[in-house]
C-alpha cells in the first residue's frame, strides 16, 4: 500500500514483474531524488529501478502530497520501465499462490506472443549486475570500522551501521576479505539464486572459520550466504515471502515481531551445523528466517530488520551487531545477541468474569459495544470461564439467552454493579468492552475499593492506564516521559483558567470535557466570548475541560492498536479522515486504509503507536488518533483510548480481523502469537491485516427529526449511526456508502450557498461538494474552503465529471465501455438510468446483455497470500473472477441496515435471532447488511456474509449468483420492505408474508380501505389529493389532524396539525417523504391509551399475541413511549376485543411471520392506527420479558415448521434513550416522529420498581433536594394534579406564577425570568418536571423560542434530569412513594426523599398564587416525613 519507490528501487527485485495487492498505488506521487545524510538518497534504496514492471489495479492519476514532483507513471517513463494496470491483481496473486512464482512477460497488442521468449532470471548471476563496481566509504570518521559485502545492497542498511557510529566501507560482491581491514563484516541483501555466489562463500569462509572471528551480520541473501558458508542448505520457496507485514518469532523469548521481507529461497533448518542455533521462525509458514552460532559472535536473518519500506520493529538489530563489535575490539567476551529480549511470565486465568455493558444506545455510544460485548462474551466460552453481563439495553444481542451464563438487567452504576459482585463474587472483570459508560463506571468502582474488597483482578488494560489517558494532565505528562507530543492543550477547572489558557494558547481554541464520550460538550471558541460559553455549559458535563490550541486543517489519521501481556505488540488498521481535523473523527467520512500517507509517514506514526501504547501499559485494543501536518512530516497525538470505540468495531469490519474476541483473549494473559487468524485458520493473529480493497465509513445523522438543530458538524459527535461501504477503487467504496447513507433520490447535488456550507460544514456537505464542481469550481478552490486533501477531491471531481458525460448520452447510444466505467467508479443502475433518461429496469437488462456484472471478492486478512476459508463477501466491477464457487442452497436474510432513530440494534438482535434459529434448524444462511456496528455482520454469524448495499440492484445480483432457497425480508425493519414489491415482480422467492400483503399494509390509502371492508373501527380518514380537499377533510371532523406518508419508519414526517397553516406545512413534508406512495389524513384522538401488539402467524392463522401499553398518552410514538407488560390498566374485555381484531387483521392479510399492530384505547372504544409486516421495536424487548423467542417462532412458521403456541407472565418496563444533550438547541418534546436512539429494559415485582431501574439506566439521577415542576396550562393543572392539593397545603408550597410559554409580554415578568434560568444555572435543581400545553403528539412550528423550550433545554445543557410527560410523572411520584416505602432496594437507596419547605421564600419577594404554576421545593428546611424519609402516605390519594 505503501513504499512503493522503495520497493521499485530495491536491488532484490532486479528482473521481476512486480505485481502490488493493494489496487490503488501511485497516491502520494513520487518525490524528488534528494541527498540526504552520508551523502545516500533521501527517498530511494539505490541509484534506480531494478524491477522489470509494474502491474497494478489502478494508477493514481493525480497524486497528493508535499514532497510530491512527479507522478508514479512519469517516473517509470523516464526510467525506461513497462507498467500495466486494470488488471485483477487478487486472481492473479491466487493464481501465484497455488501455481508458485512464473515466469511472466508483458507483450503490446499487435505482437505476436512467441516472437518474445521468456527471460529467465534464475537462469544468471543477478547479484553481479547489481553490485557496485568499486569500494565505497561511507562516514569515513566513524568509532568502528565495519566491511559490507555488496549483494545489491539497499541504502537504508548503509545509512543504519552509519547512524550508529560505523565509518562503513562498501565492497563489490567478489571483493577478497582479510579480517585486518574491519572490525566488523555484513553481508547484505541482493537479487536471486544464492548458490550463484559461490566467490562471495569462499571468501566469507576464509575469515569466519577462524578460531576468534569477527562479528558477523547478514540479512536475506547475507542469511543465506552465511548458511552456506556453514555447510547448511538453502532451497527454492513456491512461493516466497514479500511485504511489510511477516510475523518472526523469536526463540527462547517466544516474542513475534513484523518485519519487512522480499525473499525466494529460504534455509533449510534441519541442515544447521550442532553448534548453531534458530534465531526467528516465520510465525505463519514456520520457515527459518533467523540463525546464530550458541558462542561465537555470528548471526543472520532472513527478513529486512532495516525496513525501507515497512515496520521497523527489529532495527535494534544492528544496535545489537554494532555493540558486539565495540565489545569484541575491547576484548570483551562476546556471543550474539540472543538474550536481547526479556521473557514474561504465566499469568492467572480467572473462572468468572464480569462483563460491563453499555446501556441504552445514544449518540457516541451505539451498537458497536453491542457488537465488542458479545465477541467477548464468545472468547470467553471457549476457554471455559463463566460470563457475567449487567447490561439494561434489552434490544441487544448480548443479552439474549444463549451467550452470557448469566444476565443482569440493571443499571451500570457503582451501587447496582457493587451488589452484583456481592451476589456472584466474579474474580475478574472486564471494563473496555461498554464504552465509556463501563469505563467511568470501572473507575469509580476502583476508588471506591469495591474491586479490591472483592478481590475482582480487572483483565486487560489496567485501571491506572485508564486513568492515564483519560486524565489529559496525566496523560500530557506521560507522553513528554517518551519524547511525543501533545496538541498543545492546557487543563481548567474553572472558566477563569479556561480564558488564561486561552490567551496562552492563542485563539482559535478548541474546548472538550474531560471523561467525556463523543466529544461530548466541545466545541471551537473564536473569541472570549465564545469559549465564556463554551466552557460554562462544558462544566455541567465534567470537572475538568481541556483547552485545546486549533490545528483545524490538519489531517486527522487513526491507528488501532493490539498488545498483549507479554509486549507483542501490533497496528490493525490505520484509518484516515476525509474531513480534516476539527471534525470529530465520528462525524467524519473515514477511509480505511489511509490514502494520502507515503511509507515514512505511515511507519513514524505506527511507531509511536505501538511506543504510546507500550508505555501506557495497554493489555488489549485501543485506539490512538493524530493530527498530521499536510505541509511538514510534524504531528501531534490527539488522543488515545484505552477501550473499544467505534473506531474498533469499524476497523474490526474493515479488516476482517476480530478485535473484540482478540482483546477478550489478551485480557486472560494469552499470548497474542498463540491465537490463530480465525478468517485462514493457519496463520498466526499477530500480523497486520492485507487489505487488497478501500473501504470508506460515513457517517448517518437524523437532524431533519428535531426542530432547531443547528446542522452544522464539528466537533461534538451528533451522528446516530454509520454505514461501511467496500470496493475496490475509492469512488467505488465512496458512492456505494454515499446510496447506503441516504436513498438514492437523496444524491442529488444541491447548493445553497456554497461557500459558507463549504467552509463550516453540514450533514449534507458533500452534496454541496458535489454542486461545488458542477458549478465549476476547481480542485485547488475547493481545498482552500474546505482543507480535504486534493486526493481524495480529485477522486470526487471524477465522479462528478463521469456524470455529466453520462448525461450526454442516450441509452441506446451508450457504448458498452461506458456503462462498465461507470460501474467501476461506483454508479448504481438508477443513477445511470437518471443520467441517460431511462429506467433502473432498462438498464439492467442492458447491463446483462453486455455481461457488465459484479463479482464476490472475500475479505481474507491476508490480500488472497494465504488460502482463506472466509464467507466475508463484497461485490465489486474491478474484477474478472469470483472468489468463491455457488453450489449451496441457502436462505438468505436481509439486514436492517445503518442505525438510524427508529431503527436500531433491536432489528438486529431479530436477524441475528433468525439466522440463528435458521441454522439450528440446518439451513445454510446468507446475511446482507452493511452496518459495521452490528452483530449480524460478524463473519461467524451466518454461512455468507454480503457486506454490501440493501438495494433492489445488490439483492437481485446476489440473489441472481446464489439462486437461494428464498429470501426473509420480515427481520430488518423497514428497508427491506421497502425493496419487497420491486423484488416481487422479478420472480424473487419471497419467504413468509406475500409481498402484495405487506404492499397492503404499508400503503397507508389500501390499508385503511381494507379495515373499512372488513369493519375494524379506525379514526376518520381520507388520502390526500389536494391540499383543498384535506382542509375541508380537516373542518369537517375538527382539528387536530394526523398526516401519514406510507413506507415509512419511525413515523418520518408524520406530524399533528393543529390548524390550517401547520396542515400545509406538514402535507408538503409528507408528500416529499413517499413519493411514490399515497399520504393519508385522518382525525388525531387525544387523550387516548395506546396499546401495542406484537404477533406471529402462520398463513393468517395467529401463534402468538403480546401486548403492551404505553406509559404516555397516544401521540407519542411507540419507539419514543415507555412500554409496560403484560398491560395494567386493560380489562379482560378490552383483552379480548384486541385479540379479536389482531385474528382478523392477520387472516386478511395472510401474515406468515411476525407483525406488529398499534390500537388507541378511548371511552371503551378501539381503533387501529396502522399494521407493520415485519419485527418492530419491542420484539426483543417482548421476548426477553415473556421468555418466548417470537423471532425463533416466526422463523419457523416463515420456513413452514410445526410451532407450538406459547402463553405469559412478568412485569418489566421499557424506557426510552435520548441524546439531546448532543444536539444543541433540539427542542425536547416528544410526538409521532420518533427521537429516541435507543432503549433500556428493567424488571421488578411490580411496574413502579421496573420503571425506576430503567430510568436510572438511561442515565437518570434520583432528585434529593429541590425539584423545578412548571406547568404549562390550568387545564393541565386542574385536569391532573389536583391530587397534589392536599399535599401543598399541609406542606406550605406556594405555587408562584409564571406565566405559560406562549407569553412573551414584557415588563414585570422579565426579572422573575432571568432568576429561573439563574436557578438552572446554578445547578439548584435536581429534577425538572415540565409539562407542557400541547404535549400530545404535536410539534409546534413556531419559530419563537418560547419559556418553557428554554426550560427544557437548559435542564438538558446542564445535565438536569427531566421528565416532559404527565403521564410519566404520575408514574414517577407514585415510583417515589410505592418503591420507597415498600422497597426491597432501601439498602441503596435509603437516603433519598422529597422533602419540602414550609416558608417557601423566592428571590424576587412574594410572588402571587395564580393558575400560571410554578411549584418549588427547596431544601433548606426539612418538613414532615416518616420514618423512611418519605412523605407521609396520607398525601396521596388512595387509589395510588
Amino acid at each position: 500500500m505503501v513504499g512503493y519507490p522503495e520497493a521499485l528501487t530495491d536491488p532484490s527485485y532486479r528482473c521481476q514483474l512486480l505485481t502490488l495487492t493493494y489496487p490503488l498505488v501511485g497516491n502520494y506521487g513520487v518525490p524528488q531524488d534528494e541527498e540526504g545524510e552520508f551523502g545516500l538518497s533521501q527517498w530511494f534504496e539505490s541509484s534506480k529501478i531494478h524491477a522489470a514492471a509494474l502491474i497494478i489495479g489502478e494508477l493514481s492519476d493525480n497524486p497528493s502530497h508535499f514532497s510530491s514532483v512527479k507522478s508514479l507513471d512519469q517516473w517509470l517513463k523516464e526510467q525506461g520501465i513497462p507498467g500495466l494496470q486494470g488488471i485483477d491483481t487478487r486472481r492473479l496473486t491466487k493464481k501465484i499462490r497455488e501455481k508458485g512464482t512464473m515466469l511472466g512477460k508483458l507483450v503490446v497488442d499487435g505482437t505476436p506472443e512467441d516472437s518474445i521468449p521468456f527471460d529467465n532470471p534464475d537462469k544468471r548471476n543477478l547479484v553481479q549486475e547489481v553490485s557496485m563496481k568499486e569500494p565505497r566509504v561511507f562516514n569515513p570518521n566513524g568509532s568502528v570500522r565495519i566491511t559490507v559485502v555488496d549483494c545489491g545492497i539497499k541504502y537504508n542498511q548503509i545509512r543504519c551501521l552509519a547512524q550508529r557510529g560505523a565509518c562503513v566501507t562498501v565492497v563489490p560482491w567478489d571483493h577478497p576479505l582479510d579480517s585486518t581491514d574491519f572490525d566488523g563484516l555484513f553481508i547484505s541483501n541482493g537479487p536471486g539464486d544464492p548458490e550463484f555466489c559461490q566467490t562471495t562463500i569462499n571468501n566469507v569462509k576464509k575469515v569466519i572459520c577462524a578460531e576468534h572471528p569477527k562479528p558477523l551480520f547478514g540479512i536475506c541473501l547475507g542469511h543465506q550466504l552465511l548458511s552456506l558458508v556453514i555447510g547448511a542448505k538453502t532451497f527454492k520457496m513456491k512461493y516466497g515471502n514479500r511485504g511489510h507485514n511477516q510475523p518472526c518469532i523469536h526463540k527462547g523469548t517466544d516474542r513475534c515481531f513484523i518485519t519487512s521481507q522480499n525473499h525466494g529461497f529460504a534455509v533449510d533448518p534441519s541442515t544447521l551445523p550442532e553448534d548453531w542455533d534458530i534465531l526467528f521462525t516465520n510465525a505463519n509458514d514456520q520457515t527459518n528466517e533467523g540463525i546464530v552460532h550458541n558462542t561465537k559472535p555470528l548471526f543472520s536473518v532472513q527478513f529486512h530488520p532495516e525496513h525501507m519500506a515497512g515496520p521497523t520493529d527489529l532495527v535494534g538489530l544492528f544496535d545489537v551487531f554494532l555493540d558486539t563489535v565495540k565489545d569484541h575490539k575491547e576484548g570483551k567476551a562476546t556471543t550474539s545477541g540472543n538474550n536481547s529480549f526479556s521473557v514474561f511470565k504465566e499469568v492467572l486465568r480467572p473462572r468468572k468474569v464480569l462483563i460491563l455493558g453499555s446501556g441504552g444506545l445514544s449518540i457516541g455510544q451505539a451498537g458497536e459495544f453491542d457488537y465488542s460485548g458479545s465477541q467477548a462474551i464468545k472468547a470467553l466460552k471457549e476457554e471455559n470461564i463463566q460470563t457475567v453481563l449487567i447490561n439494561p439495553n434489552i434490544a441487544t444481542v448480548q443479552t439474549s439467552k444463549g451467550l452470557a451464563d448469566k444476565v443482569y438487567f440493571l443499571p451500570i452504576t457503582a451501587e447496582y454493579v457493587t451488589q452484583v459482585i456481592k451476589n456472584e463474587r466474579p474474580d475478574g472483570v472486564l471494563l473496555t468492552f461498554g464504552g465509556q459508560t463501563a469505563l467511568n463506571c470501572g473507575v469509580e468502582l476502583t476508588k471506591l475499593g469495591v474491586l479490591e474488597k472483592y478481590n475482582v483482578r480487572v483483565l486487560g488494560t489496567p485501571v491506572a492506564s485508564i486513568e492515564m489517558t483519560e486524565d489529559r494532565k496525566i496523560f500530557v505528562e506521560k507522553m513528554e516521559e517518551i519524547n511525543e507530543h501533545v496538541a498543545p492543550s492546557e487543563a481548567a477547572l474553572s472558566v477563569e483558567q479556561a480564558l488564561a489558557a486561552a490567551e496562552r494558547l492563542g485563539y482559535p481554541v478548541l474546548v472538550r470535557a474531560a471523561f467525556a464520550l463523543g466529544g461530548l460538550g466541545s466545541g471551537f471558541a473564536n473569541n472570549r466570548e465564545e469559549l465564556i460559553s463554551l466552557v460554562a455549559s462544558a462544566f455541567f458535563h465534567t470537572s475538568q475541560v481541556l483547552v485545546d490550541k486549533s490545528l483545524k486543517g490538519w489531517k486527522e489519521i487513526e491507528y488501532e492498536v493490539v498488545r498483549d501481556a507479554y509486549d507483542n505488540c501490533i497496528t490493525v488498521c490505520n484509518m484516515e479522515n476525509i474531513d480534516p481535523l476539527g471534525i470529530h473523527t465520528g462525524e467524519s467520512i473515514v477511509v480505511a486504509p489511509s490514502q494520502t500517507l507515503n511509507d515514512h509517514e505511515y511507519n513514524m506514526l505506527r511507531n509511536t503507536a505501538i511506543k504510546v501504547i507500550r508505555h501506557l501499559g495497554i493489555v488489549g485494543e485501543c485506539n490512538i488518533q493524530y493530527a498530521l501536518n499536510p505541509e511538514s512530516e510534524q504531528y501531534y497525538i490527539i488522543e488515545v483510548n484505552a477501550r473499544l470505540s467505534r473506531s474498533s468495531a469499524l476497523a474490526s469490519k474493515a479488516t476482517g480481523y476480530p478485535l473484540a474476541y482478540v482483546a477478550a483473549k489478551l485480557g486472560l494473559g494469552i499470548p497474542l502469537p498463540q491465537l490463530k487468524n480465525s478468517v485462514t485458520n493457519s496463520t498466526t493473529a499477530n500480523f497486520e491485516p492485507s487489505l487488497d480493497y478501500c473501504v470508506v465509513k460515513v457517517p448517518r445523522w437524523d437532524l431533519s427529526k428535531f426542530l432547531r438543530v443547528s446542522t452544522q458538524i464539528g466537533s461534538s459527535m451528533k451522528s446516530v449511526g454509520e454505514v461501511m461501504a467496500i470496493g475496490r477503487s475509492f469512488e467505488e467504496a465512496f458512492q456505494k456508502a454515499l446510496r447506503m447513507h441516504h436513498s438514492i433520490k437523496d444524491i442529488k447535488p444541491y447548493l445553497v450557498s456554497a461557500h459558507q456550507e463549504l467552509q463550516i460544514p453540514t450533514d449534507k456537505r458533500i452534496f454541496v461538494l458535489a454542486s461545488a464542481f458542477r458549478a465549476g469550481y476547481t480542485v485547488d478552490q475547493l481545498y482552500e474552503l474546505t482543507k480535504i486533501d486534493r486526493w481524495f477531491l480529485h477522486k470526487m471531481k471524477n465522479i462528478a465529471d463521469y456524470e455529466q458525460l453520462l448525461e450526454t448520452y442516450h441509452q441506446s447510444a451508450m457504448p458498452p465501455e461506458v456503462m462498465r466505467k461507470a460501474k467501476q467508479l461506483g454508479f448504481s443502475d438508477k443513477q445511470i438510468a437518471q443520467a441517460v433518461q431511462s429506467t433502473e429496469l432498462v438498464i439492467r437488462k442492458l447491463r446483462h446483455d453486455w455481461s457488465i456484472l459484479p463479482v464476490v471478492k472475500q475479505i481474507d486478512t491476508v490480500a488472497a497470500e494465504w488460502p482463506a476459508h472466509t464467507n466475508y463477501l463484497y461485490l465489486t466491477y474491478h474484477g474478472t473472477e469470483d472468489d468463491l464457487g455457488f453450489h449451496e442452497q441457502h436462505i438468505m436474510v436481509i439486514g436492517s441496515g445503518v442505525y438510524r432513530i427508529g431503527s436500531s440494534v433491536e432489528f438486529d438482535w431479530c436477524a441475528v435471532g433468525c439466522i440463528t434459529e435458521l441454522r439450528k434448524m440446518g439451513y445454510k444462511t446468507i446475511m446482507v447488511n452493511y452496518n459495521p456496528e452490528t452483530v449480524s455482520t460478524d463473519y461467524d454469524m451466518c454461512d455468507r456474509l454480503y457486506f454490501d448495499e440493501i438495494s433492489f440492484e445488490v439483492v437481485m445480483d446476489i440473489y441472481e449468483r446464489e439462486n437461494p432457497e428464498g429470501v426473509i425480508l420480515s427481520m430488518g425493519g423497514q428497508l427491506p420492505n421497502n425493496i419487497a414489491m420491486s423484488l416481487h415482480r422479478q420472480q424473487c422467492r419471497i419467504l413468509g408474508t406475500s409481498p402484495e400483503f405487506i404492499d397492503c399494509a404499508e400503503n397507508r390509502f389500501k390499508f385503511s380501505r381494507m379495515l373499512d371492508t372488513i369493519g375494524i373501527s379506525q379514526p376518520q380518514w381520507k388520502e390526500l389529493s389536494d391540499t383543498e380537499t384535506a382542509m375541508k377533510f380537516c373542518e369537517t371532523v375538527g382539528y387536530p389532524c394526523l398526516v401519514r406518508p406510507s413506507y415509512v419508519l419511525s413515523g418520518a414526517a408524520m406530524n399533528v396539525a393543529y390548524g390550517d397553516s401547520d396542515l400545509e406545512k406538514y402535507l408538503t413534508n409528507a408528500v416529499a417523504v413517499s413519493k411514490e406512495y399515497p399520504v393519508v389524513i385522518s382525525k388525531f384522538i387525544q387523550e387516548a391509551k395506546e396499546i401495542d401488539v406484537d404477533a406471529v402467524a402462520s398463513d393468517g392463522v395467529v401463534m402468538a399475541i403480546a401486548v403492551s401499553e404505553h406509559v404516555e398518552n397516544a401521540g407519542v410514538h411507540s419507539g419514543d413511549a415507555t412500554l409496560v407488560t403484560p398491560p395494567q390498566d386493560l380489562n379482560q374485555k378490552t383483552m379480548e376485543r384486541i385479540k379479536m381484531i389482531v385474528h382478523a387483521i392477520g387472516q386478511e392479510l395472510q401474515v406468515t411471520g411476525p407483525f406488529n399492530l398499534q390500537l388507541i384505547a378511548k371511552d371503551d372504544q378501539l381503533k387501529v392506527i396502522e399494521c407493520n409486516v415485519r419485527v418492530s421495536r419491542s420484539f426483543p424487548f417482548i421476548s426477553k420479558t415473556l421468555g418466548v423467542d417470537l423471532v425463533a417462532l416466526a422463523t419457523q412458521t416463515i420456513v413452514g415448521q410445526d410451532v407450538d403456541t406459547p402463553s405469559t407472565l412478568i412485569s418489566p418496563c421499557c424506557v426510552p434513550q435520548f441524546s439531546f444533550s448532543r444536539l444543541a438547541g433540539a427542542d425536547v418534546v416528544l410526538g409521532v416522529e420518533m427521537t429516541s436512539t435507543g432503549e433500556v429494559a428493567c424488571f421488578g415485582e411490580n411496574r413502579y420498581e421496573a420503571y425506576l431501574k430503567a430510568m436510572l439506566s438511561t442515565g437518570f439521577k434520583i432528585p434529593k433536594k429541590n425539584i423545578l415542576l412548571s406547568i404549562g396550562s390550568y387545564k393541565v393543572l386542574a385536569s391532573t394534579l389536583n391530587w397534589l392539593e392536599h399535599f401543598y397545603t399541609e406542606h406550605g408550597v406556594k405555587a408562584v406564577d409564571w406565566p405559560f410559554e406562549e407569553d412573551d409580554s414584557e415588563g414585570p415578568n422579565k426579572e422573575k425570568q432571568r432568576s429561573i434560568m439563574d436557578y438552572l444555572e446554578e445547578n439548584h435543581f435536581d429534577l425538572v418536571i415540565n409539562l407542557s400545553m400541547r404535549n400530545s403528539g404535536g410539534r409546534r412550528l413556531s419559530s419563537f423560542v418560547t419559556k418553557g423550550y428554554r426550560t427544557r433545554r437548559m435542564a438538558i445543557d446542564y445535565s438536569v434530569p427531566l421528565i416532559i410527560d404527565i403521564k410519566c410523572t404520575k408514574l414517577f411520584v407514585q415510583v417515589k412513594y410505592i418503591v420507597f416505602c415498600c422497597c426491597s432496594f432501601r439498602v441503596i437507596l435509603n437516603d433519598i426523599f422529597l422533602r419540602s419547605d414550609r416558608r417557601a421564600r423566592s428571590p424576587a419577594g412574594a410572588w402571587c398564587h395564580t393558575q400560571g404554576g410554578l411549584l418549588l421545593w427547596d431544601s433548606s428546611c426539612s418538613g414532615r416525613r416518616s420514618h423512611h424519609g418519605v412523605c407521609d402516605a396520607q398525601y396521596f390519594p388512595r387509589h395510588h
